[in-house]
């Protein structure tokens, strides 16, 4: 049931063709709209950071360590290196007092192309580059503040990580126990669930008046207050991400392996998508072309996202030898 997505033409000749589904949730769980198979099962990946940072703060981590706002959102990031975000995380650690060291996660280089050769010409390789560490400091400052063993925080039975899957699960409106179970590239538990389940949590994430428990719904508020006010601290300059955020009616987030997750706050849907080959280049075509299907009203968004991402296809050089569009219509309900 997948559905082109988008395809690639370079010198007018079919090259490439990115497959997927979309699914498209209201008020209530129900389907809005879809494009292949709204059931599929995916892992979240990236996408699942901004509710992974919902149980810590709930319980006050923000309050008991002094977290600002900016260093809230940096903890759903997925961060490219850039000076701002280590100098940010290098405080996390700080307030909390723990080492980079104590993360599991690998020493990485920064995802930013200039801050990687600044990095490789200096200190080389850390674990604060790694684009996933604020994920893991938020999860230390928990485990941290509950008194646990922080050496064996990335367990799927430690406390902290069972009371992250029984959240996703409130969130998604679905039982914990169908939630499968993989392992992140950064070493934490990973999820499986269907798209529309995906999207019923990020339509939560944009309308937290829809969550029933106080707490949850608090922690929400702040959580996504905090990424609209840095949306840089999320992914980083001419980031996707970071584009959607700077919308405050926008909470988005990305996973590796072609996820993307937004939610809309007027609108009050959630929207996730799966490109099927893995792929992350064609996020902004299919996030833009599923805005204009929508007719979403915000022009200067949709400005933003023509500009970064025009579809136009340049070799090294800087010369146009091909284009990109979306081949989808989607099904609205």
């Amino acid at each position: 049931m997948e559905t082109v997505l988008v395809r690639e033409y370079r010198s007018d000749l079919l090259e490439c063709v990115h497959s997927g589904h979309i699914a498209i949730v209201g008020e209530g769980g129900l389907l809005k709209g879809y494009a292949g198979d709204p059931g599929f099962v995916t892992f979240t990946r990236s996408a699942a950071k901004p509710l992974q940072a919902i149980p810590g703060i709930r319980a006050g981590i923000a309050e008991h360590y002094g977290f600002t706002p900016a260093e809230i959102a940096l903890m759903t990031a997925s961060h490219r290196g850039e000076d701002y975000h280590i100098a940010t995380l290098e405080r996390i650690s700080a307030k909390i007092g723990i080492d980079e060291s104590d993360m599991i996660c690998s020493t990485s280089y920064p995802l930013h192309s200039l801050s990687r050769e600044q990095a490789i010409r200096g200190q080389g390789k850390r674990k604060l580059y790694h684009n996933c560490s604020g994920k893991h400091m938020g999860i230390l400052a928990y485990s941290k503040l509950k008194g646990l063993p922080l050496e064996e925080y990335a367990q799927p039975d430690y406390p902290v990580q069972k009371e992250i899957i029984e959240t996703l699960a409130g969130m998604a409106g679905i039982p914990a126990e169908t939630i499968g179970l993989g392992t992140d590239g950064c070493g934490l538990p990973v999820f499986a669930l269907p798209l529309k389940s995906l999207a019923a949590a990020y339509l939560k994430l944009a309308s937290p008046d829809l969550i029933q428990d106080e707490p949850t719904r608090m922690a929400v508020i702040k959580i996504t207050a905090a990424m609209n006010a840095h949306p840089e601290m999320v992914a980083g300059h001419g980031r996707l991400d970071s584009i959607l955020l700077a919308d405050d009616n926008i909470v988005a987030k990305g996973g590796f392996k072609g996820v993307y997750c937004f939610g809309l706050r007027r609108e009050r849907l959630g929207i996730c998508f799966k490109i099927l080959d893995g792929s992350e280049e064609e996020w902004g075509l299919i996030v833009r072309s599923i805005l204009d299907q929508l007719g979403y009203s915000h022009k200067n968004t949709l400005e933003k996202l023509r500009t970064a991402f025009s579809g136009v296809i340049y070799n090294d050089g800087g010369t146009q030898v091909g284009h990109a569009d979306t081949g989808f219509k989607l099904t609205l309900t």
